[in-house]
């Protein structure tokens, strides 16, 4: 019964869009390679290339640190009394615990801000994307996946898009 109630709602649609064909218009994104091609994007791929570095300085400086003392500690093990070995090592244990902490917060905190300036740019392509198709006459823009099985590439927006969206940043 629901599958023929929806067979009706799709033939009913499809016969009313038949009526209609001549006046859509309809293109798609690449929201990807908008991202990508963007300056704001390059933009951002580069601020958190900066910060990925900088982070990575970090965590080799604390492993080096942490190699140094759990060396000092194989070595020196044997020779230290248990309470010098205990110390030793609850002071490594600490140390580990510190280090997996700063490699956590740092990796939420790089997801956290590619996260945002991923946001703010589709937010601001979203704008001209709406611009263009209320300009352009387009019945349709829609962003291009996996779902589409095909797409003629002549419905292609996105350098057009990039583009506008490149200029009104300049603005």
């Amino acid at each position: 019964m629901k599958r023929a109630i929806l067979a009706g709602i799709v033939a009913a649609c499809i016969a009313s869009t038949s009526v209609f064909a001549a006046d859509l218009k309809l293109g798609y994104i690449d929201m990807q390679r908008a991202l990508n091609g963007s300056e704001a994007g390059k933009e951002a791929k580069e601020l958190l290339a900066a910060k990925v570095k900088k982070y990575q300085d970090e965590i080799n400086v604390k492993q080096e640190d942490l190699k140094k003392l759990k060396d000092e500690l194989e070595k020196q093990g044997m020779l230290l009394s248990d309470s010098a070995r205990a110390s030793k090592e609850k002071d490594y244990q600490n140390k580990l615990k510190d280090f997996q902490r700063f490699t956590k917060d740092a990796q939420d905190e790089l997801q956290g801000k590619d996260e945002e300036l991923t946001r703010r740019i589709l937010e601001g392509m979203e704008k001209v994307i709406q611009e263009y198709g209320r300009q352009k006459g387009y019945t349709f823009i829609f962003v291009k996946n996996e779902s589409m099985l095909f797409v003629d590439e002549k419905a292609d927006l996105t350098e057009e898009v990039l583009k506008l969206f490149n200029a009104n940043r300049k603005k």
